[in-house]
């Protein structure tokens, strides 16, 4: 047995800083740094003070409605400073935060929502799409919380309790949903990783549905730091390198995808930055050499996780890689500890592979709702006791711990650094009218970046339009495929299983007659739009979206777009006007001279 697979890296915890909450810690941070300023977003701020008081004040509003330790109540808001206020009066009055996507079909927030007994739901005024649900709260209009108290409800809270239940792809063909306890998440604050103090202005760009938010939110709000909210989908180069400099932001995290668009777009929208966190699908040392070689100064930090990691597992900070070089996970974080074990659940030799295990004590609670499930993926640690949840991710560990990504064990991919179970993708699709079978599988692109494609054996007719259509109205942006592949069959392996690697290579389909470009101007936005998706020709009347266009291609378009006609185009602004006839017109009168020249 190699014993160095299974030491713990046991950092300062929860225990040992005395809290058993993560709002009884706030509190004392409060108490601490009343005056200082905890939240910004454009230009509403909440210092310390303000925020422990208008969170004590809503969830005293909440305990008459029956909120409870293990209650949930959901929460579908913009990401504003009112969204933090309520997430943290929620764990004041005892409860757990339910976390819906404002951007998900409300289908998907309905399932959620039922699945937990339609609980109480917090909202905001401007959040009109809301599902059915037991009491609703306009946060940033109810006038109760004003004549609230602001003393602390004092509900008993134990390290065990549960903090959030935030929900992934499924395996089960539904959304999943993980419970995390609130030790978890003060064990990850209490990391030694984070005594730099390059995180003490965090710029927080990740939904807060997504585990990222505990990072961005709690680890600076629990060290006395702050969080600047950027505004909802400025993920751009432009927007960044604004809210940078505009906040002094020191620390945030990337996508592995988003870091690699914007190492190779813009590496120094990231100047002033003192760390950028990335993670979430295997990093390119070629975009880590670019940022680092851009920004003088400028720590790399791989970080690696899942939901059910309480976000972070292993870190390790990341120097100029040689030419060629891939980039490790890192090695284990306080509580936690990480075997690679074989097939029978050995340790395997130091630099063989195996599937990564991790145990400790930042394990997540489990699947809500869904005891048979955790009791699968969560088993017995037999080296250290406790538990221990399988990954399925293909690692080599060396001898000083530092973990290796190899491979997948199973069919789960990374979308834009989201995990996809590609079963539920097809349980969507199969519904559909006319679809005899389906398999959705992640195709790399020619820019890089891995997309889903959806074989369909057809039934008789098959709208491909309509079928797209579904996967929009029933599924997250990121788990709608890019393409859609008409085939007679689908291959299969000896022993009957769906061959996905020989299934065909997708070409992205032209949603509507080809309507060639007119004008200079369209000429170019037709060219970047093919650049960008990979097509071998985009109509001005074809839809960026249609065509596979995601936020992050988005990202990538604005930046070249940017760079080619030197005006600011925003990630929403393609969203906003999706063709290139749309975009043509948006950018008449933006661009010196266009009138003349285009």
């Amino acid at each position: 047995m190699n014993t160095r697979q299974i030491r713990p890296s046991w950092g300062k915890g929860a225990s040992a800083v005395g809290f058993p909450s993560i709002h009884s810690r706030f509190a004392a941070q409060a108490a601490r740094t009343p005056d200082a300023i905890a939240v910004v977003r454009g230009d509403a701020r909440l210092s310390y003070r303000e925020l422990n008081d208008r969170a004590n004040q809503l969830a005293n509003r909440l305990r008459p409605l029956g909120v409870r330790p293990e209650t949930p109540v959901a929460v579908l808001m913009d990401y504003s400073a009112d969204l933090v206020v309520a997430l943290l009066a929620i764990l004041k009055a005892g409860g757990f935060y339910l976390p819906l996507h404002p951007a998900y079909p409300l289908d998907r927030v309905q399932r959620i929502m039922d699945h937990a007994g339609r609980p109480v739901l917090l909202t905001d005024s401007a959040t009109r799409c809301r599902p059915a649900a037991r009491v609703t709260i306009e946060v940033d209009t109810d006038q109760a919380p004003a004549g609230m108290p602001v003393t602390e409800p004092g509900v008993p809270t134990a390290p065990g309790n549960t903090v959030y239940v935030m929900h992934t792809s499924g395996s089960t063909g539904e959304p999943l949903g993980v419970a995390v306890p609130h030790q978890a998440i003060l064990e990850l604050v209490a990391d030694p990783c984070w005594d730099s103090g390059r995180h003490q202005r965090v710029l927080a760009v990740a939904p807060y549905a997504y585990s990222v938010s505990s990072y961005e939110l709690w680890v600076p709000l629990l060290r006395g730091g702050q969080v600047v909210i950027a505004p909802t989908g400025e993920v751009d180069a432009q927007s960044l390198r604004r809210r940078i400099g505009e906040h002094g932001i020191t620390g945030l995290h990337l996508t592995a995808g988003l870091f690699r668009v914007l190492a190779e777009e813009s590496p120094q929208c990231l100047a002033g930055v003192q760390e950028v966190l990335t993670g979430g699908d295997v990093i390119s040392a070629a975009a880590v050499r670019r940022v680092l070689d851009a920004n003088p100064g400028i720590a790399v930090r791989a970080m690696y996780g899942a939901t059910e990691l309480s976000l972070f597992a292993t870190s390790t900070p990341v120097p100029r890689p040689e030419v060629g070089d891939g980039v490790a996970l890192g090695r284990a974080m306080a509580g936690v500890l990480t075997y690679v074990l074989d097939d029978n659940r050995a340790p395997v030799p130091t630099g063989a592979v195996g599937e990564l295990y991790v145990g400790g004590s930042r394990l997540a609670l489990g699947y809500y709702g869904r005891p048979e499930l955790t009791v699968e993926r969560f088993g017995p640690d037999p080296f250290a006791g406790g538990r221990m949840y399988r990954t399925g991710d293909l690692v080599r560990m060396a001898a000083d711990g530092l973990v290796e990504f190899v491979s997948r064990v199973n069919d789960q991919v990374k979308i834009r650094g989201f995990r996809v179970e590609p079963v539920e993708v097809e349980n969507v699709l199969s519904g559909h009218p006319g679809i005899a079978h389906t398999a959705v599988v992640a195709r790399v692109a020619s820019s890089g970046e891995k997309r889903l494609v959806a074989y369909v054996v057809p039934d008789g007719r098959v709208d491909l339009a309509a079928l797209r259509a579904r996967a929009r109205a029933q599924l997250p942006d990121y788990m709608v495929p890019a393409a859609f592949v008409t085939v007679d069959a689908l291959p299969l392996t000896p022993n009957g299983k769906v061959d996905r690697g020989a299934l065909p290579e997708p070409a992205l389909d032209e949603t509507v007659g080809y309507q060639p470009p007119a004008t200079p101007g369209q000429e170019l936005l037709c060219a970047l739009f093919a650049e960008v998706l990979g097509a071998d020709r985009v109509g001005i009347d074809d839809s960026f979206l249609d065509l596979g266009g995601q936020s992050l291609l988005a990202v990538r378009l604005a930046a070249r777009i940017g760079t080619e006609l030197g005006v600011e185009v925003a990630v929403s602004d393609v969203f906003d006007a999706p063709t290139v006839r749309e975009l043509d017109t948006w950018l008449d009168g933006r661009v010196p001279a266009r009138s003349v020249d285009g």
